[in-house]
């Protein structure tokens, strides 16, 4: 399967600027890479424009989901939404949204861990739900964002379920670059699976972001890593056997003994 990134930059509190820019990067990458599917940062519509979301955000997914669903109908690509702001029943959620090459939307997630340093919880609702396994072209699939990174019983579970590829949609902050590359990898390499991230670059209110979205393979070895400070789009094609000969040689799964791990900590 081929993948196409885009490590953007992001027009603060501007939906309709950014969407246009994702329109026509989609565009440019389906006639330049045909992949057969594309992925999107967090928070790419409005970016942490925390205090202004009461009249940026979707609602109920609004206009964020029919944007998403005609590029993928057109092109017949999977999209990987990215996030977006997203105002349901009052709350606003920080919400992925998956579309597969019909147009049909097969999965959304909204982001459990909120950021204490960013101030999230002080105007997002956190997900209600665990993430879970979305399949695209017949391949087990998750999505997490940004700092449910840190929390690796997330993404176990999605793992014991047979997900081959986790997506990280992120603003990962400059400051923590180095958690940034050592988390993808130790995710990547205790789940026996690919990793691949999609980080904004550029700054807003103060915070620098760090770019370097990264694929890494289910051995830990980074495939293909972007620069810091430039815009830029990451595209590579991934052998899925690889996930199978790397669970057979080294078969962690089978070596799990649940019964003896503390189930709440």
């Amino acid at each position: 399967m081929k993948f196409s990134l885009y490590q953007m930059d992001i027009f603060p509190g501007d939906p309709e600027r950014n969407r246009q820019k994702v329109k026509t990067w989609i565009e440019k990458e389906v006639n330049e890479n045909a992949p057969d599917t594309v992925v999107l940062p967090e928070m790419w519509t409005t970016a942490y424009t925390l205090d202004e979301l009461d009249g940026l955000a979707d609602r109920d997914g609004e206009p964020t989901c029919s944007f998403l669903k005609e590029l993928a109908a057109k092109y017949e690509i999977n999209i990987i939404g990215g996030s977006v702001a997203n105002q349901v029943k009052g709350r606003i959620y920080n919400s992925s949204f998956i579309f597969n090459r019909k147009g049909e939307q097969v999965y959304q997630y909204d982001k459990v861990h909120l950021v204490p340093m960013l101030d999230e919880p002080n105007f997002l609702t956190g997900g209600e739900k665990a993430a879970e396994v979305f399949e695209l072209d017949g391949v087990k699939m998750g999505v997490i964002i940004c700092y449910d990174l840190r929390f690796p019983e997330l993404i176990r579970s999605l793992a014991i379920e047979g997900a081959q590829i986790l997506f990280i949609v992120a603003e990962w902050p400059l400051a923590r670059r180095s958690h940034w590359m050592t988390l993808q990898k130790a995710r990547a390499i205790e789940n026996q699976m690919y990793v691949l991230s999609c980080n904004r670059i550029g700054s807003y209110d103060g915070v620098e972001f760090s770019g370097t979205s990264m694929v890494t393979d289910p051995w830990g070895d980074v495939l293909i890593e972007g620069r810091v400070e430039e815009e830029e789009s990451l595209s590579i094609v991934l052998d899925l056997e690889k996930v199978k000969k790397v669970r057979t040689d080294v078969p962690i799964f089978t070596s799990r003994v649940p019964q003896l791990y503390k189930k709440e900590l």
